[in-house]
């Protein structure tokens, strides 16, 4: 159970969906409720695609180049670190942010859903967390998003813009913290291995 309570938040601070209802809703606030709906639907079953191809072929993938799951570690914790820092240190909102041309299944199933740093959570998770626990709290954050994503509108309006943002700020903060410890951790392993 603690297992799988660290795999979920770790992927949770990874997604960042509270932090992303300003920019979901700024991109969708032409549609109707039943149209988000409907579109964050196709764009939550993408997500759940592509995640499940980098939870089983990211393994294939490093026996294919030669990675070793302590390198991976770092450099997926590095990653998060970097994403977490850049949120930290951008001081506007999603809200703020142009709205691309057309909206479908990109942006809100890649990167808003799965960004690089929810697919470096998910490869290195398969490897700390095991496969079958990775899986279960990948599906269990999936549902999360997808209530969330569904009442976008009427969350932004009941929390603010101030508090949503708040919000992303601990969850980046959250996401540096995990990204030390992916890289302490593959440290580590690395000194073990070649001690």
């Amino acid at each position: 159970m603690e297992l799988f309570f660290k795999a979920f938040v770790s992927l949770f601070v990874a997604i960042d969906a509270i932090g992303a209802l300003p920019f979901l809703v700024g991109i969708t606030k032409n549609m109707t409720d039943e149209h988000r709906r409907s579109l964050v639907y196709r764009a939550t079953a993408s997500a759940f695609a592509i995640g499940l191809v980098f939870i089983f072929g990211g393994r294939a993938i490093f026996e294919f180049l030669g990675i070793l799951e302590t390198d991976f570690r770092v450099a997926g914790g590095l990653l998060l670190l970097v994403f977490a820092i850049r949120d930290l240190l951008v001081t506007e909102s999603h809200q703020g942010a142009p709205a691309p041309k057309r909206v479908g299944i990109v942006p809100i199933a890649v990167p808003l859903m799965m960004g690089p740093a929810a697919l470096a959570t998910l490869l290195v998770g398969t490897e700390q967390f095991g496969v079958t626990i990775t899986i279960l709290s990948f599906i269990l954050n999936l549902f999360v998003v997808f209530a969330l994503f569904s009442k976008a509108g009427v969350i932004t309006r009941v929390l603010g813009e101030d508090a949503s943002d708040a919000i992303n700020k601990v969850s980046s903060l959250l996401l540096a913290a995990i990204g030390v410890m992916l890289i302490r951790s593959g440290l580590v392993g690395m000194l073990n291995v070649h001690s």
